[in-house]
């Protein structure tokens, strides 16, 4: 069988008072509709069997799920196995983008299963910021490694940060 690879975009920004916040994307459908802790991704896609540019690829893919174009020169994170054996391939930015203006693509389902009703949903339901201690509770477990390695690459120290008052969501609009 061969690798499933997706490619894509972790932004990030820091708030005002200095703390690292990461933007993420809850996928759509009625399969994640109630779910939310471990259920948020860095914004991805898949990577067709002819495409090798995987930057253009995870560019690409924030254009569709986002509704967002890429302003920023993106760094290479790299290549991590999810527990399903897919590769998602990763760059970071650091660039402002406003979650209420998130428009995804759409995708078909039969829903409910075995009704023959097709219905369209967002391929992206909501996207938001999170200080990064609420981020590692948000993101799914296999991506966790993900926005650890931008900690890292960055040398931010988390200890650092202040306490967060609410659910540590940030909105700077």
């Amino acid at each position: 069988m061969a690798k499933v690879h997706s490619a894509g975009v972790l932004l990030y920004k820091f708030s005002d008072s200095g703390e690292l916040l990461l933007f993420l994307a809850h996928p759509g459908g009625p399969y994640w509709a109630k779910k939310d802790e471990f259920s948020w991704s860095i914004p991805k896609g898949l990577v067709e069997e002819n495409e090798n540019d995987y930057v253009a690829v995870a560019k690409r893919e924030f254009k569709e799920e986002i509704g967002s174009e890429i302003e920023v020169e993106l760094q290479e994170l790299g290549a991590f196995k999810q527990p399903s054996g897919k590769v998602v391939h990763a760059w970071y930015g650091e660039q402002d983008i406003n979650p209420d203006t998130v428009e995804s693509n759409l995708f078909e389902l039969e829903w409910p299963p075995k009704s023959g009703n097709t219905q369209s949903f967002p391929e992206i339901d909501r996207a938001n910021w999170f200080n990064y201690p609420t981020a590692k509770k948000k993101i799914l477990k296999g991506q966790l490694l993900i926005i650890d390695t931008l900690v890292d690459i960055l040398g931010y120290n988390p200890e650092k940060d202040r306490e967060s008052s609410g659910d540590g969501q940030f909105s700077l609009f």
